[in-house]
């Protein structure tokens, strides 16, 4: 399939060859182009080359200008202020581009030049502990940039780095041992994730309880730690089944969340375990390691406590221990060495920050990471409540994430209901559509706002049909399904010699923009750009519906077919936003 560039970027291309023309002396200059109220483009790159070689602006504009063809793409370009270049194209280039963009599956969506391999960590449950509202954002924007780099052509590699090893192990294990029969499932032939995580949560409070009041058991779990570390088969065994349990609680979860997890890519903290020793080894002969009070660390002149004195990166505690620097830098080995990675992207809690830029440099100083491999913390903010506190139960318990995810199904269903005024859906149809709007409701208003940034957990305005919601951008995936449907035997068709009403150039205009949108997204890591451009494709499509009709009353029939092209694209378009942000879009609602 071809790729088709987009009007800017033929725009920008032409200008800069206007440019290197007028001006030979000035080598390749940038127009610095972009979309403008006053035409379609502004061009100001002129004025701050005029101040480079001393010129007159409005000058060196008018040169330019006298250098520019108008016809196919230009239709007008004029100069204003000090030297800007006002740019208006012709009606005739929008709709050959999207013509073109119709053609391809891809919309015309360029891959991207030098693809490499990203490994992504994401979504990281803890083995025997319930997932909470917590959990939500990392899996959400995870999920969310995978899709969108796999769709840029990028090699992308999951990895969910579970929390799966620890001392606490050797306490639930020891239980185990010593109640053999509290993991099973009598005559079940498929347990659900609710039940694993009813039993798994059982144990936990019967080990903890015993762990607390008895030292005999107490000392039988710490020793259990060691059997476990030591690669113990009985303890692994045991071990695997606390794993084997959470996973079945984990994919219910992800499930609900319209996620896929592979086994494959579950890569624990238990998975770098025989790394431990030899990452502590090469980091203290390359010296970037030292021994301090009997501890393994990494100093840094920039990082000090409250008391001014330097605080360390601990790789080894000093009873020999590995803390999780260990963990994380053994996994930068791996997946640089074995994953053969050009980029590596931590989704993980802004809180966090300081020990990953620690990290991170350690990786540097050992040549682990550097000018060609790089490591990138996508960090998010929390989870607030409408009262902007973090986000808690009455009772100040954390929120249980698959609480959350039931509600907003509920609430989303409710809303589905309501708007079946003509009953045209059977009870089947609103369960789906409503599962579909309430998941897609929690992903889009964590997506929909930048990752850094702490947002309101507030349902009520999430499955709103006003404002920037997914149910909003929904709706009008469904109501142009709807028009196509209507249309009948008047199909989509492109007549580039018709004039193009101004709701129709800017929702054109917008279209084209889709490419580019993605691009910078998957270039900076910032799947909020991409909800704010669908949400204002949505919002164009409405202000282009309200004024240009597209079958009553009836306009001339090549006005129709061209219209119903900005229709066909604007789903396409929508369908396949939606689909990298993770979220589905019904063909009826």
């Amino acid at each position: 399939m071809a790729s088709v560039p987009s009007l800017a970027s033929t725009v920008q291309q032409r200008l800069a060859d206007a440019l290197s023309a007028a001006l030979p002396e000035a080598g390749s200059a940038d127009p610095l182009l972009r979309r403008s109220d006053r035409a379609d483009f502004q061009a100001n790159g002129i004025l701050a080359l005029a101040k480079k070689l001393k010129g007159n602006p409005r000058e060196l504009a008018a040169k330019v200008v006298g250098g520019l063809s108008t016809g196919d793409l230009i239709e007008e370009i004029e100069v204003s202020g000090p030297g800007f270049l006002n740019i208006t194209l012709t009606d005739e280039a929008i709709v050959k581009t999207l013509a073109a963009r119709a053609t391809d599956d891809r919309l015309g969506v360029p891959y991207a030049q030098n693809p490499g391999t990203t490994v992504i960590d994401y979504a990281q449950p803890n083995v025997a502990k319930e997932m909470h509202v917590g959990h939500l954002r990392s899996a959400v924007i995870g999920d969310a940039m995978v899709q969108i780099l796999e769709f840029a052509g990028e090699k992308v590699i999951r990895r969910h780095h579970i929390g799966d090893w620890g001392t606490q192990y050797g306490m639930l294990i020891q239980y185990l041992i010593e109640h053999p029969h509290e993991l099973d499932h009598e005559g079940a032939e498929e347990v659900t994730g609710e039940e694993a995580m009813s039993s798994l949560n059982r144990i936990y409070k019967a080990s903890r309880a015993l762990f607390d009041s008895d030292e005999a058991f107490k000392d039988r779990a710490r020793n259990r730690v060691v059997d476990l570390q030591a690669g113990d088969p009985e303890t692994r065994a045991h071990w695997q089944r606390f794993v084997d349990e959470s996973k079945i609680y984990f994919y219910s979860v992800f499930n609900k969340l319209d996620m896929e997890i592979h086994d494959a890519d579950i890569v624990g903290e238990s998975g770098y375990n025989d790394m431990l020793d030899e990452t502590c080894r090469l980091l203290e002969e390359s010296g970037v390691a030292v021994r301090s009070e009997g501890a393994l660390c990494v100093f840094f002149d920039d990082v000090k406590g409250p008391d001014g004195n330097p605080t360390p990166l601990i790789v080894r505690k000093s009873n020999g221990g590995y803390g999780y620097a260990a963990t994380d830098l053994s996994a930068i080995r791996d997946r640089v060495q074995n994953l053969k990675a050009n980029t590596l992207i931590y989704v993980v809690d802004a809180r966090q920050s300081l020990h990953f830029k620690m990290v991170f440099e350690t990786a540097r100083r050992a040549g682990w990471l550097n000018d060609e491999v790089k490591a990138v913390q996508l960090a998010f903010g929390t989870v607030l409540g409408k009262d902007g506190k973090p986000f808690k139960t009455r009772e100040g318990e954390t929120v249980r994430l698959v609480d959350l995810l039931d509600e907003a199904v509920e609430r989303a269903t409710a809303v589905v209901r309501e708007k079946d005024v003509q009953k045209q859906l059977t009870e089947e149809e609103i369960a789906e559509r409503g599962t579909q709007v309430g998941i897609g409701a929690i992903k889009y208003a964590d997506l929909s706002t930048s990752a850094a940034r702490d947002y309101k957990f507030d349902l009520d305005q999430m499955v709103s049909l006003n404002g920037d919601t997914s149910v909003y951008l929904q709706y009008a995936y469904a109501r142009i399904q709807s028009i196509l449907r209507k249309a009948g035997e008047v199909k989509p068709a492109a007549h580039p010699v018709l004039e193009l009403a101004a709701a129709e150039r800017a929702l054109g205009l917008h279209l084209d923009q889709f490419g580019e949108t993605l691009a910078e997204v998957a270039g900076s890591y910032e799947p909020h750009k991409l909800a704010a451009y669908l949400y204002q494709l949505a919002s164009l499509f409405t202000t282009f519906y309200d004024q240009c009709p597209v079958i009553k009353p009836a306009p001339a029939r090549e006005v129709a077919e061209n219209r119903l092209l900005l229709c066909d694209m604007t789903a396409r378009t929508l369908h396949q936003g939606m689909a990298l942000l993770g979220i589905r879009t019904p063909e009826r609602l």
